[in-house]
C-alpha cells in the first residue's frame, strides 16, 4: 500500500483535544481546556436561523458568500478602520477553513512561514501538510512580543509569509506598537505576506488597541486579514469566519476556497448578519472580570503571568514547580481533577494555559484544585 502524505504522518493530534479527552474520562473533572464560551449563541441569531430555513434558504450559496453578508461585513469592518470591499470577502467554514485556504495558497513546497510562538498549533500543521517548513520565532524572551532584530533572524529567502495573532492564543496578550511596527518594518522590506489572526480582536480589554491592517495599510497587498464569528458571538458550533485581501490576492485564496469547501450553508449566512449588529460587550466584560480573578488566584499561587490583555486564556510560568508542564497537566488531571493544557502545545515548554471562558463556579473550582495540586509542590 502507498504511503499517505509524509508531513501530515509526522504530525500529532491536536494536543488541546487530547488533554480535553483525559479530562473527560475523569468524571468529575473540571476542564479549564478549550477556547468554548460557555455563553449560548444569542436568541436573535437562533432565531434568523429559523427564518431563513422556513424561507427555503436550502441551496447552494455563492462560493464567496451571500452578497448581504459580505456587504455587512463590509461595514462591520469599515466601523473599524479596515477597507475591505465586499468583493474582498470571502466567507469561510470558520477562521480555521480561511487560514487554510490562504496558507494553501500561498506555499510552494519548501516555503517557510513565520509563527511567533507560543502560538496555536493549528499554524504548524497547516504549513507542514502544505510541504511547508514552519520558522518558530520565540517570544517569551521579549515579554511575549516581537523584537525586530529577532524577527529579521527568522526571515530568510524561502519565507514566504508570517501568521500574528492579537490578542494571541495563549497568552491573552495584546502585541504592541513596537511589535507591530517590526513586523511592518521587515514585511515591507522583504515583501513576505502577513497573515493577521484577529479572531479575538472584540475581545481585548486594553484601551487603545491597535490591528496591524489598520495601523499599517502600506502592506494591504501582501496582507490577510482572518476573522471569525466564534469567539465574540459564541457562535463556535456554527462554524463561520471570513477573511478580507486586496484583489489579486483574494483571487488566488478563493480557489482554494472554493474547491476546499464549495461554500459555507446558506442558511447560517443570514444570521451571521444580525450577529454582526450585536454588541458582544456584556460577555466581554465577563471575561475581564474573570481574567482578574484568575490574575489574583494565579498569584497568590506564586505562579508568574504575563498580564492577558485580551482573550480569555492565561498562560502561566510553571517551570518552578520540579516538572515539565506535560507531566504538570497529566497529574492535575488524575490527582487534582482540573484540566489544563501544557504549554508544549503551543511551542513554549514550562508553561501551561488555561481558559477562563467557563462559568465562575466552575472557575473557583478548578482554581482551588489547582492551588491544591500546587502548593504540595512548593518547598
Amino acid at each position: 500500500m502507498r504511503s499517505t502524505n509524509s508531513d501530515l504522518a509526522v504530525l500529532a493530534t491536536s494536543g488541546i483535544r487530547r488533554f480535553n479527552a483525559l479530562a473527560n474520562s475523569c468524571p468529575g473533572c473540571v476542564k479549564l481546556t478549550l477556547g468554548e464560551p460557555e455563553f449560548d449563541t444569542p436568541e436573535p441569531v437562533r432565531s434568523a436561523v429559523s427564518k431563513s430555513l422556513a424561507e427555503g434558504q436550502t441551496h447552494y450559496p455563492p462560493n464567496n458568500g451571500k452578497l448581504n453578508l459580505r456587504e455587512a461585513l463590509s461595514a462591520y469592518m469599515g466601523e473599524q478602520g479596515l477597507s475591505y470591499a465586499a468583493g474582498d470577502i470571502v466567507v469561510t467554514c470558520g477562521a480555521t477553513e480561511a487560514l487554510s485556504s490562504t496558507l494553501a495558497a500561498l506555499i510552494d513546497p519548501g516555503d517557510e512561514v513565520v509563527v511567533p510562538v507560543p502560538a496555536f498549533g493549528l499554524y504548524e500543521t497547516i504549513v507542514r501538510s502544505a510541504h511547508g517548513r514552519v520558522r518558530f520565532l520565540d517570544t517569551a524572551p521579549a515579554g511575549f512580543a516581537i523584537c525586530e532584530e529577532d524577527l529579521r533572524a527568522a526571515v530568510g529567502k524561502s519565507t514566504k509569509a508570517i501568521v500574528i495573532t492579537s490578542p494571541n492564543n495563549p497568552t491573552g496578550c495584546v502585541l504592541g506598537p513596537e511589535s507591530l511596527n517590526a513586523v511592518a518594518k521587515v514585511a515591507s522590506e522583504t515583501g513576505i505576506y502577513v497573515i493577521c489572526d484577529d479572531v479575538y480582536n472584540r475581545l481585548c480589554y486594553l484601551d487603545g488597541y491597535e490591528r496591524l491592517a489598520v495601523s499599517h495599510p502600506e502592506l494591504r497587498e501582501q496582507l490577510v486579514v482572518v476573522d471569525s464569528f466564534s469567539k465574540p458571538w459564541a457562535m463556535t458550533g456554527w462554524r463561520i469566519g471570513w477573511l478580507a485581501a486586496a484583489p489579486a490576492l483574494r483571487e488566488q485564496i478563493e480557489k482554494m476556497h472554493q474547491y476546499l469547501i464549495s461554500s459555507i450553508p446558506a442558511f447560517v449566512q443570514d444570521a451571521a448578519v444580525v450577529a454582526l449588529g450585536l454588541d458582544p460587550v456584556e460577555m466581554r466584560e465577563t471575561y475581564r472580570r474573570r481574567r482578574d480573578y484568575v490574575c489574583e488566584r494565579l498569584h497568590a499561587m506564586g505562579l508568574p503571568l504575563t498580564r492577558p490583555e485580551g482573550a480569555f486564556y492565561a498562560f502561566p510560568d510553571v517551570r518552578g514547580l520540579g516538572m515539565d508542564s506535560q507531566e504538570l497537566c497529566e497529574r492535575l488531571v488524575r490527582e487534582a481533577g482540573v484540566a489544563c493544557v501544557p504549554g508544549e502545545c503551543f511551542g513554549s515548554a514550562g508553561y501551561l494555559r488555561l481558559s477562563y471562558c467557563v462559568s465562575d463556579d466552575e472557575l473557583e473550582l478548578g482554581l482551588d484544585r489547582l492551588e491544591g495540586f500546587v502548593s504540595k509542590l512548593w518547598p
